[in-house]
């Protein structure tokens, strides 16, 4: 059976491969998630700008390498095109040759690759719709089982026993732990997406993985929130100290043409009554948007993407550390 640690020049000729494809298959993942946001088909029309609806050549459809041509704009409308697009490219390359180092030439490989595919797509339509479609768990849960005739793992019934355990503790531990969330908080704890995702994922990384992999999430959301809080409280802060000194400009102009002392300094209390309110007002609408919630979905799939390409080793050495 050919293996990518054959030879040094096997090993660097798949790396380049898995890369080229990897970059290539980002950027499919990434229209993919924008029309299941968006609402068009996934199957029918070309790829196109989000703007203008130009139609894009095979030039414009380059990884990475069109956009930096294109300075970042649209070639059709100037528009400026988000740079989320190479650097998805670029992140899901990288992702494609770990998944390749992992687990070489093999089927497990190819379930593993598929797997971390519905985890990036999911990501991304959850970051930006704050939902996770059903499609992708039908994916991962078909591809688990078409697979397990040719995943050595997997072919003796005590591992497929183990998974499916796996599947239904965390499945259904995690709806009852929501549910009961849900009633005490008075709103909703974790979306029916979320749930589904940790069910599934479990088939794929066990009892002990998917539990690694949630105490990772949970870290990795906690670091997102306090991120996205800070980043929430400067951004407002700083547009109320702009619109405030706008109104304070305003008011100056006009006193400078009444010429009056006391009119002078009400107008100066008015333009700081103006700067606070207006500054409290913001922050609140922004408190009121909720800068704390956010999706857990892509923070579960990058855990189980780090426990899935280097799970065992971690696991290994923290169950080394309590005995």
């Amino acid at each position: 059976m050919l293996s990518i640690y054959d030879s040094r020049l096997i090993l660097t000729y798949f790396i380049i491969v898995a890369a080229l494809f990897g970059a290539v298959m980002g950027s499919f993942l990434n229209c993919l998630a924008w029309r299941v946001t968006h609402g068009e088909s996934v199957l029918k029309g070309r790829s196109h700008c989000p703007k203008c609806g130009h139609k894009l050549g095979v030039l414009e459809l380059i990884p990475v390498v069109s956009w930096l041509f294109q300075r970042g704009r649209c070639k059709a409308c100037g528009e400026k095109i988000s740079i989320r697009y190479p650097l998805t490219e670029l992140f899901f390359a990288i992702v494609t040759v770990l998944c390749l180092l992992r687990f070489d030439l093999t089927i497990e490989c190819l379930r593993s690759y598929i797997f971390l595919c519905c985890l990036f797509a999911l990501s991304l339509t959850d970051l930006e719709s704050m939902v996770i479609p059903n499609g992708f768990h039908i994916v991962m849960l078909a591809v688990w089982i078409l697979a397990l005739p040719f995943v050595p793992g997997f072919r003796n019934w005590p591992e497929i026993i183990r998974s499916l355990i796996a599947f239904l503790v965390y499945g259904g531990g995690i709806l009852g732990l929501s549910l009961l969330m849900d009633k005490l908080l008075k709103k909703d704890s974790l979306g029916g997406g979320d749930v589904k995702l940790i069910a599934v994922a479990a088939l794929y990384l066990g009892l002990v993985g998917m539990l690694f992999a949630l105490m990772l999430a949970s870290v990795i959301g906690l670091v997102y929130v306090l991120v996205k809080r800070f980043a929430g409280a400067r951004k407002s802060a700083e547009e109320g100290e702009e619109k405030a000194s706008e109104t304070e400009a305003k008011a100056s102009g006009s006193e400078r043409q009444e010429d009056g002392s006391e009119e002078l300094r009400s107008g100066r209390m008015e333009a700081d009554g103006e700067k606070t309110s207006e500054a409290e007002t913001d922050l609140s609408d922004r408190e009121s948007k909720g800068i704390g919630e956010f999706p857990f979905g892509p923070a579960i799939a990058a855990a189980c993407a780090l426990v899935l390409l280097y799970g065992g080793a971690v696991i290994n050495w923290y169950l080394g550390l309590i005995g």
